[in-house]
């Protein structure tokens, strides 16, 4: 048992220093030199490069968006502005081009029959399966109102007469005319930069008759509903009948160490309900909403509207770099780490599969006791250890080299 114990102390308290073996063979050589430059090109092409390692960046954008629809429609008969269908008025990052409009007129609180066909009843007991549905016009009563020319529907309590939402409207295809303004302010604060979506130098007259094109005009900042959609590849008339939610990208990429003139905007127009658009259940995008009156005698009533819109939401990405000294030697210590495994690979193989594994082996590691040293001192005093037949000095320090006549590879 002592002598196990004292075998783990001898075994810890050891030391390791490098031994340099020249191997002269073509085959391992040339793997070891495509290794180190696949190394090399990986840390100056993509790390360096392409992924600009070298930099500090900043992702933490601070940004504010302002929007603004220009446009005049038609719909229901009716002349449409600005003020009639986009929703929230106060021009923000997220806002709504209603498309259609189904209205329901002079709704008071009261007690009337559902429209939809699946609340037909012959009796009261059929209304009472739907008692607590919250897809009804109001709170079912439980009560089967029958009518003269067709069965019976079940009654509500709400506000009546109740919406029929499948009455046939046809949508306004003027959006396809309209213009979007977004105005758009970014700030980097790492960097204390700050930066505006188009140049400052541009004149009110030169926004007032440009259109942005992503190659022809891409710094303007009026868009086109009909152009967005196109870069969505979507269809005006499917979107404007059922709605849609449409994404529009802002996305600063900024090199700090070029001019600030190179800090620009890139657009990029997505459709984001796209997984839902061919779904039966919740496809498209519509909500309700309700203007209240008063008659003379103090009664409320309203009138409810449901509308299908098109939903824009602008969201605002990026990033900015700038060289640091920090990141830069990181990553230069991992590249001149990293070519070290050509000598790793390199030796996997000297050791495992090539001929004459064992002669490397045997030159490679080496195991010198103090009592070899000691006794080779005293017959030697002041000479190197003793090389054997056939290994010869290289004109390295501590190295030894072999060459393919020394060992069969």
């Amino acid at each position: 048992m002592g002598s196990i114990v004292w075998g783990f102390v001898t075994d810890f308290f050891t030391y390791e220093t490098t031994k340099s073996v020249v191997v002269k063979s073509w085959s391992v050589g040339i793997i070891n030199r495509i290794v180190q430059l696949l190394i090399i090109a990986y840390f100056v092409g993509w790390v360096f490069i392409y992924e600009k390692a070298y930099q500090v960046t900043d992702t933490g954008i601070e940004s504010s968006v302002m929007t603004k629809v220009k446009g005049f429609g038609y719909h229901n008969n009716r002349s449409m502005d600005v003020a009639d269908y986009v929703l929230p008025s106060q021009g923000t990052s997220v806002f709504c081009i209603m498309t259609k409009l189904i209205i329901t007129e002079n709704q008071f609180q009261g007690r009337c029959t559902e429209h939809d066909e699946k609340y037909s009843c012959d009796s009261d007991e059929d209304c009472h399966k739907h008692y607590g549905s919250i897809l009804t016009n109001g709170v079912i009563t439980g009560v089967c109102i029958q009518d003269f020319n067709s069965s019976g529907r079940c009654e509500i309590e709400g506000w009546c007469p109740a919406e029929n939402d499948k009455v046939h409207v046809d949508p306004m295809l003027d959006v396809n005319n309209f213009t979007i303004f977004i105005k758009n302010s970014i700030r980097f604060p790492l960097f204390d930069v700050t930066r505006g979506n188009f140049p400052s130098t541009m004149t009110s007259e030169e926004i007032k008759r440009c259109t942005y094109h992503p190659e022809l005009n891409p710094f303007c900042p009026i868009f086109r509903v009909g152009d967005v959609l196109n870069y969505t590849g979507q269809n005006i008339t499917a979107l404007a009948t059922k709605g849609g939610e449409i994404g529009i990208n802002i996305q600063w990429t900024c090199n700090l160490d070029r001019n600030i003139e190179y800090c620009v905007p890139e657009y990029f127009f997505t459709r984001l309900d796209a997984p839902f658009a061919k779904n039966a259940v919740s496809k498209g995008y519509n909500f309700r909403f309700a203007k209240y009156f008063m008659t003379e005698n103090g009664t409320e009533f309203r009138t409810l509207h449901k509308a299908f819109a098109i939903r824009f939401d602008v969201m605002v990405t990026g990033k900015a770099g700038k060289f640091n000294t920090i990141p830069t030697l990181i990553n230069l210590v991992a590249a001149f780490t990293s070519i070290g495994l050509g000598t790793v690979l390199c030796d996997y193989i000297l050791l495992n599969f090539l001929k004459g594994a064992d002669q490397y082996k045997a030159k490679k590691f080496e195991e010198v006791s103090d009592a070899q040293i000691s006794a080779s001192a005293a017959q030697s005093p002041g000479s190197q250890l003793s090389l054997k037949t056939g290994i010869k000095s290289s004109y390295d320090s501590g190295a030894l080299s072999l060459s393919n006549s020394d060992q069969p590879l």
